[in-house]
């Protein structure tokens, strides 16, 4: 089964900018791929996401326009982007693979199946 390793994140202030990194250990372009993140005492809620072979990307309305998902496909790695940071924006981020995933349930947790080990960013004000 394919593995997700995550790298980035940390400590920064607000309207800093970091970048999250999740490499996969096998290809992974044919199914969903997301981003998620949960703050503490919360659910985990969907951040941003790949459509199979990344034919569009979807992005929460509390990050569009701050943050931007990418891949390599050459590197089996997906990125995100995060610019304008707030102190909202602190939590665990978790990047994901869903192999039952479809278009209507893209944005819940639960339909994903492979999930990074996740990474915390912590923004201070």
């Amino acid at each position: 089964q394919v593995q997700l390793v995550q790298s980035g994140g940390g400590l920064v202030q607000a309207g800093d900018s970091l970048r999250l990194s999740c490499a996969a250990s096998g290809r992974i372009w044919s199914y969903y791929i997301g981003w998620f993140r949960q703050a503490s005492g919360n659910e985990r809620e969907f951040v941003a996401g790949f459509s199979r072979g990344a034919s569009s990307i979807n992005y929460a309305d509390s990050v569009k326009g701050r943050f931007t998902a990418s891949r390599d496909t050459a590197k089996n790695t997906v990125y995100l982007q995060m610019n304008s940071l707030k102190p909202d924006d602190t939590a665990v981020y978790f990047c994901a693979v869903g192999t039952r995933v479809i278009m209507s349930t893209m944005r819940r947790s639960e339909f994903y199946d492979i999930w990074g080990q996740g990474t915390q960013v912590t923004v201070s004000s």
